[in-house]
């Protein structure tokens, strides 16, 4: 089968349907630019989901991933690798961690870390003891597993799969008064991202974040960050903790840490760390030499201080854009973010419809993404061009007129 005999209803034949692709068929990619099966071309803002974190064929983790394929692919974790070592060594210069388990997802990442915390309680409490309560947050997400979908604080990912893993508590997500009333010695971690990015590109206060640290000591609880989204750079520091004050006790990491290569990480510390004792969780992929080879590259070219600098001023640029924008349209009825992972929430009378803006956006030539039926949200490359930047929000702004244009839906 050649390319031009593969089209939109080849996934309808072939894919189970868990997802609903649009007609346009990417082939190829360049920066913040792509172009599909009949060679029209897209201003990238979407990143594959916050993972292009460098944009597309960046020569560096090109050169990484051709060098390492030259060498050697796939060991498993029977034996340990140099681009796994190299990699760990160098998350645990520039984070609080001293260890690091690797994976192949964010979901995964985040199963790793649920079962630490709970193994860490059962290892320190006792089997017998009911410490084991995970608490989350409305709006979260934490993946597709089993696990992680009860977790995450959003019912309609886990409609359908009960029973579900028990032991979990949603919150409201930025409400000290309810994850004070809620603590107790059950707990054994508290999990948030620092940024709810499928819940709305929320972020959380920083009198929350620094109440749960404080509750998670009192209570002898892990705190968990979910940085899949936030981190490899997206807010303007190599991971979102950095810049608030706390330090969670497990980090987890993945989409753009591989730069569009897929690979995950666990982040914690030794004392913690111990719990995962020989044989009490493993992967097969997981610290993959080609994964890790291209993740250390994209790591290296993001310990810049410039080039952080750099994506907090093309995030103040975006939002000038963005803002502007709405000063003519009165789409949006609140713009917000960190560094370029930026939500722009849908005014009363266009709640729920931020696909067809989407829509309306890919006819322009603009790839977009939602976080949620009423947010449109934005994660371009970190090192998308201004020039870039200024043709994505004209193409914008004529898909904003396309769509005021015909109205909302009753």
């Amino acid at each position: 089968m050649n390319e031009a005999e593969v089209t939109r209803a080849t996934f309808d034949q072939v894919m189970v349907p868990c997802y609903m692709p649009p007609d346009v068929i990417p082939v190829r990619g360049e920066g913040s630019r792509l172009w599909d099966q009949d060679d029209r071309e897209y201003i990238d803002l979407a990143g594959g989901i916050a993972v292009n974190a460098l944009g597309h064929r960046h020569p560096a983790l090109m050169q990484a991933l051709q060098e390492q394929a030259d060498k050697l692919w796939h060991l498993s974790n029977v034996f340990t690798n140099e681009p796994a070592l190299k990699l760990a060594k160098r998350l645990t210069e520039l984070t609080f961690a001293e260890q690091v388990f690797f994976c192949n997802s964010g979901a995964e990442a985040n199963e790793a870390a649920f079962k630490l915390a709970r193994k860490y309680a059962w290892d320190h409490q006792g089997a017998n003891s009911d410490k084991h309560e995970i608490i989350s947050f409305k709006g979260s997400f934490h993946g597709r597993t089993l696990f992680t979908v009860s977790v995450g604080g959003q019912m309609k990912y886990r409609a359908g799969f009960e029973p579900v893993p028990a032991g979990i508590t949603h919150l409201p997500y930025n409400d000290i008064a309810s994850l004070e009333s809620a603590m107790s010695e059950r707990t054994c971690a508290v999990v948030m991202e620092p940024i709810l990015g499928e819940g709305g590109i929320i972020p959380a206060d920083p009198a929350f974040m620094n109440a749960a640290r404080a509750l998670c000591n009192q209570h002898q609880a892990l705190l968990i960050f979910d940085e899949v989204q936030t981190g490899a750079g997206r807010t303007g520091a190599l991971y979102a903790y950095m810049e608030t004050g706390v330090t969670p006790d497990i980090l987890t990491s993945a989409k753009g840490l591989g730069g569009g290569f897929p690979i995950g990480a666990m982040l914690t510390t030794r004392r913690i760390a111990s719990s995962f004792g020989f044989g009490s969780h493993g992967t097969t992929y997981g610290g993959n030499l080609l994964a890790c080879a291209v993740a250390l590259a994209l790591i290296d070219t993001l310990d810049n201080p410039e080039l952080m600098a750099e994506v907090k001023r093309k995030s103040d640029l975006f939002l000038q854009e963005l803002h502007a924008l709405n000063q003519r349209h009165a789409l949006f009825s609140d713009i917000r973010g960190r560094g370029l992972l930026i939500g722009a929430q849908l005014a009363h009378h266009w709640q729920g419809q931020a696909r067809r803006l989407l829509d309306a956006a890919r006819d322009q030539g603009l790839m977009l993404l939602m976080a949620g039926p009423d947010v449109m949200r934005l994660t371009p490359s970190l090192i998308i061009p201004d020039d870039d930047i200024h043709e994505a929000m004209t193409r914008l702004d004529r898909a904003m007129n396309q769509l005021i244009s015909e109205g909302p839906e009753s």
